[in-house]
């Protein structure tokens, strides 16, 4: 099951691992650019740090997530992919998390390395509210103004999400649902009459978890 971040989440934790500080900036994307953005800020934050490592995923619609990670300059594989596997853990996705660590002046060793950059993240993620995004169907469905605000108000009594109202000479309704043809016998019991409901394209609904 894919999670994200509730949408405008951002945020940074620190931990002190034998006194190098690891800063980490932890925050909801919606695309690459997005990640980007979010890993430039925290370069101009953070300009005299000895290194920035990064991982983020982004989900692509009907395509592959892109996922992405940096070591930026520690041991090839001691920081980025290990950021990058605390994130495919936890099932977030379309999340960015940029670790900046300043150096203490006591190596850590690889292990060492790996373990505080995967710790940060963890640590970064541990608590964060998640929500599931919900794929649903937008149709229209068209009433006379007479009878559309009984039809709206009694569509959403019964628990049927009424996300947008176009008036004129009729009211064009349109409605977020799971399935459109499990919906439509409801629909007409509440429009007391044989409508139908026009395709309008897709909505995705953030619940949380």
């Amino acid at each position: 099951m894919t999670l994200w971040l509730p949408r405008g989440f951002d945020a940074e934790t620190e931990i002190e691992v034998r006194r190098s500080r690891f800063i980490t900036r932890l925050a909801r994307v919606d695309d690459e650019e997005a990640a980007r953005a979010v890993i430039a800020a925290v370069l101009a934050a953070y300009p005299d740090a000895r290194h920035h490592c990064l991982a983020f995923i982004v989900d692509v619609p009907d395509a592959q997530p892109v996922e992405r990670s940096s070591d930026d300059g520690e041991p090839a594989g001691t920081a980025g992919m290990p950021m990058l596997e605390v994130l495919r853990g936890s099932g977030v996705s379309n999340v960015v998390a940029v670790v900046t660590r300043y150096f203490g002046g006591v190596l850590l060793g690889t292990g060492g390395l790996v373990r505080a950059y995967s710790d940060a993240v963890a640590q970064a993620l541990d608590g964060t509210p998640r929500v599931r995004p919900v794929v649903r169907q937008l149709v229209g469905l068209e009433v006379g103004a007479s009878e559309a605000g009984r039809v709206q108000g009694a569509l959403m009594n019964r628990g049927v999400d009424v996300v947008d109202a176009e008036w004129g000479a009729s009211v064009l309704l349109t409605l977020a649902v799971d399935d459109p043809e499990a919906a439509l016998p409801l629909v007409r019991e509440v429009a007391q009459a044989d409508v139908e409901l026009v395709p309008l394209g897709e909505q995705v609904v953030e619940l949380p978890t």
